[in-house]
This record gives C-alpha cells, sequence and structure tokens, in this order.
C-alpha cells in the first residue's frame, strides 16, 4: 500500500474508530483480483473483541468509506482484532508486551540477520530502537524504523495473561 493511500486511510478511519471507543491496530490492503481492505482494531477498554463489534465497526467504516471513496473500484473490507499472537504495530505496543516473546523483521541485517526472536524488554531510553533479550541471552537493541514486521508469540505466559484480565500487561 503506498503511503499516501495509508494515510488517506486512517485520516478517515481513526477519528470513527476512537469515537467508538476502539484504537487502530493496523491497515492493510490487498490490491489483486480480490483487493482487500483489513483494518485491525481493538477495544479501548482492553475488553476481548467480538463478533458484534467487529460488526459495528464494518458498518461504520462502510458508510464513510462509501462516501470518501478513497479507494478506486470494488474491494473486500474485513474488520478483526489483532488476535493472542498480535501483531506489533505502534511504539507503544513494543512497551504494553514486554516481558513476553515476538519474533521481529528488520528492513536491514543486523550482524548479517533479518529475523530475530526473544524476550521484549520494551523501548530504549530514547524511544527510537525496540530492546530485545535474543535466544542467545543477549540484549540488542533494534531501530523502530528498521523494523518491516514484529508479532508477538503464542506462549503459555501470554495465553494467561491475555485471558486473566487482571493480569494483562496492558496499560
Amino acid at each position: 500500500m503506498t503511503t499516501d493511500l495509508h494515510h488517506r486511510l486512517e485520516t478517515r478511519i481513526i477519528p470513527v474508530l476512537e469515537d467508538m471507543g476502539y484504537d487502530l491496530v493496523r491497515i492493510s490492503f490487498t490490491a489483486g483480483r480480490r483487493p482487500v481492505l483489513q483494518i485491525m482494531a481493538e477495544r479501548r477498554d482492553r475488553a476481548a473483541m467480538t463478533v458484534e463489534d467487529c460488526a459495528s465497526i464494518s458498518r461504520n467504516l462502510s458508510a464513510i468509506l462509501d462516501v470518501d471513496d478513497p479507494i478506486a473500484g470494488s474491494y473486500t473490507l474485513e474488520v478483526s482484532s489483532p488476535g493472542i499472537d498480535r501483531p506489533l504495530t505502534r511504539p507503544q505496543d513494543y512497551q504494553d508486551w514486554a516481558g513476553f516473546e515476538a519474533k521481529i523483521d528488520t528492513l536491514r541485517g543486523l550482524d548479517g540477520r533479518k529475523r530475530f526472536r526473544g524476550l521484549l524488554l520494551g523501548l530504549d531510553d530514547s524511544g527510537d530502537a525496540v530492546r530485545l533479550r535474543n535466544e542467545a541471552g543477549e540484549d540488542i537493541s533494534l531501530p523502530l524504523s528498521d523494523i518491516r514486521a514484529a508479532k508477538l508469540i503464542l506462549t503459555d505466559a501470554l495465553i494467561a495473561a491475555v485471558t486473566q484480565p487482571d493480569a494483562a500487561p496492558r496499560s
């Protein structure tokens, strides 16, 4: 997705979600034979997303997107929750989910590697890099600007945290 399209979609989608009590996690648009616009959102109160939440978001966004028409042609709108092994897309995600295992892919290599897995330690003091304890037990820093994709790894500790609301790491 082009940066311009991403920006146009964000400016239309974020206010609607915020008014409804949700936060945007990710926007993804896949062109092709059957174009798909995927909106991933989560509840601001950090309660579990329901099918009704997704349906309500879909109805509200469809009305806005039909009027503003930021995407030429027809496409399918999909609304989903981030799930347990959620993508990490915002700087705050790395803070909120510190203490859990993650997989991070970078744009540029660090010591010849572009794929990292380890324990999230949050952001560095500047807020510009993700701290990760890798599988060898070494603490490394990965610049946020170099992160291509990141997501939590499904573990027993993560499952326990998200199924016990009082133990969830979310702020």
